[in-house]
């Protein structure tokens, strides 16, 4: 019976429902819709907002994990970054570029007081695996991501620090 009517919907002419995907933001854009090699991250769970937001890419290693960008660079080692500003509704799709596939570390935050400084106080952060951040520093498996040949999509929750707990989700979407 659905599939009667339906037919009879689109018969009627009445135009069909195209799901808009939203606009992916970020100096890399054009990485994920030209088949990279690049990551989209769809990002959940804002607290507001305000600010901008941040991915940063680095080495898939204990000893690079997080490390300044400087030293990365001037070592020869993995480091990118990719800023947005925020828009003021609507679904946020972000896309960073890689320079070939494999394994590297991706971190999301939500920079909120303006500064080019991460505030543990206010701002937020994000991982691919999603899990719970807790207190304690983040571990590379909770950031590692494999990116094959072409583009490859992941959807990274915020966290936010929320009381005694450390870093966690505050909304669900």
């Amino acid at each position: 019976m659905k599939s009667v009517v339906v037919a009879a919907i689109l018969a009627a002419g009445f135009p069909t429902i195209a799901w808009a995907q939203p606009r992916v933001l970020g100096g890399d854009a054009a990485a994920c819709s030209t088949g990279g090699p690049a990551i989209r991250v769809n990002v959940v769970g804002l607290k507001d907002r305000t600010g901008d937001l941040k991915l940063e890419l680095y080495p898939a290693t204990e000893e690079d994990f997080l490390k300044d960008d400087h030293d990365l660079v001037r070592q020869g080692k993995v480091f990118h970054r990719v800023t947005a500003d925020i828009p003021a509704s609507g679904d946020i799709a972000m896309c960073i570029r890689v320079p070939r596939p494999g394994r590297y570390a991706l971190l999301f935050t939500h920079n909120r007081d303006g500064r080019n400084k991460f505030n543990f106080w206010s701002d937020g952060a994000g991982f691919p695996s999603n899990q719970r951040l807790g207190r304690a520093k983040p571990k590379l498996a909770q950031a590692v991501i494999d990116v094959p040949a072409g583009t490859v999509t992941t959807t990274i929750r915020a966290q936010y620090l929320r009381g005694f707990g450390g870093f966690s989700p505050i909304k669900a979407d």
